[in-house]
């Protein structure tokens, strides 16, 4: 996608020196483009961990860099104990999104056969590269498949535009191109189908607000940003055709962890029998569960995020306020779960299908039972060197 016409990926190798991964800093979107550079594991720890990168597909190919970046610093003679230690280490960053979990032990995996370290350094850089060239076509046939649900509404509106409700931001920035729930979009966008999308802000650290409106801005997308607490307000009265969100972890039995608030999204769409779909890759779906409220990791977050607000002041600073007295506790879920009875179906890189284990398993009959087996291998290999 396009940055002010300039075309860019949220992670890349610096072109100069190949040692370096750079990312956008989406912590500065809208206000400021910033681009900012990864030297180590510790580096990319730290991007997934603060958000300088984030969304689901972006955490797990940042991961994987950082265990190139790993190689890249390690020594010959312990080089395999770094890499293991490392790896353990990155997947701690953050809980939820299992991508970044699923493409380390990816790369565990295919790193395993290497017996030197310059070996192991080439191949990292290949395969993330690899990863990250994956998503992104992922991502573009998610929004393929996507396209024709909106273009199927869009014959019974008779020019109208097509409203489109999304949560959070799952969109370029979140998944390096065409992002998962925004790609649907861009290509119907680029197809001339009209449409119009309703930005929820998703506090409290305003991913809708800041990243998808930036994102849509850029494309030429018609838009408008809402209040979380209006989505239903809105469905109430019409204005809402369909609902497309994206999700960090979706389990096998179709239970989708996804920016806390998708679920009272979910229930709203329901109620007014509006559909909601989710669009995700098969790197976000974990095999392993099968009851996601209570299997799935809720990542709790400083309660600053709550408590301050970042924006832009009156005299064009970057700056923060606090909006919460600093005697009241704060609660900051990251995440909530959509039980899979509310989805009404799961746009994936193969195909859309209900969020049912037996409809998932026949999109994805050998990659589940392969992932299940790399997961709890390669999880015994780091408790192992614990």
């Amino acid at each position: 996608m396009k940055v002010n016409g300039t075309p860019y990926h949220t992670i890349w190798i610096n072109p100069g020196n190949p040692k370096v991964v750079q990312v956008i800093d989406q912590r500065k979107l809208p206000f400021e483009f910033e681009i900012r550079e990864l030297k180590t594991s510790s580096d990319a720890f730290d991007a997934i961990r603060n958000m300088t990168v984030r969304g689901a597909p972006l955490i797990g190919v940042t991961g994987a860099y950082g265990i190139y970046l790993c190689l890249v610093n390690s020594d010959e003679d312990n080089w395999k104990e770094q890499l293991l230690l490392s790896a353990q280490y990155l997947k701690s960053a953050r809980p939820t999104a299992v991508n970044l979990v699923i493409l380390i032990d990816e790369m565990l995996a295919n790193l395993a056969g290497c017996t030197d370290l310059d070996t192991a350094r080439n191949l990292a850089l290949e395969e993330a590269g690899r990863m990250k060239e994956r998503e992104i076509a992922w991502s573009e046939a998610i929004g393929n498949f996507g396209c024709e649900l909106i273009e199927a509404i869009s014959k019974t509106k008779n020019g109208e535009p097509v409203n489109i409700l999304t949560h959070c931001n799952a969109g370029w920035l979140a998944c390096i191109d065409w992002g998962t729930a925004t790609s649907p979009i861009y290509k119907a966008f680029h197809k001339n189908i009209p449409v119009h999308v309703w930005v929820d802000e998703t506090r409290p650290r305003n991913q809708g607000a800041r990243l998808t409106a930036w994102e849509l801005s850029q494309e030429g997308v018609p838009h408008t940003v809402i209040p979380d607490n209006a989505g239903g307000h809105l469905m109430q009265h019409g204005l809402v055709d369909i609902c497309i969100v994206g999700s960090d972890r979706t389990t096998a039995t179709g239970d989708v962890a996804n920016k806390i608030g998708t679920y009272l999204k979910a229930l709203a769409a329901y109620d007014n029998h509006i559909p909601f779909y989710v669009a995700l890759p098969s790197s976000s779906i974990d095999f392993t569960m099968k009851d996601g409220i209570i299997e799935i990791p809720i990542e709790q977050r400083e309660g600053e995020e709550v408590s301050m607000m970042e924006g832009q002041l009156e005299n064009g600073a970057i700056g923060r306020i606090r909006i919460v007295s600093v005697n009241s506790p704060v609660a900051n879920y990251g995440f909530d779960v959509t039980p899979a009875r509310l989805v009404t179906g799961l746009i994936t890189e193969r195909g859309i299908c209900e969020a049912k284990e037996e409809a998932i398993r026949e999109l994805f009959p050998i990659e589940g039972t392969t992932r299940t087996t790399r997961m709890t291998r390669t999880t015994r290999m780091t408790e192992r060197r614990r």
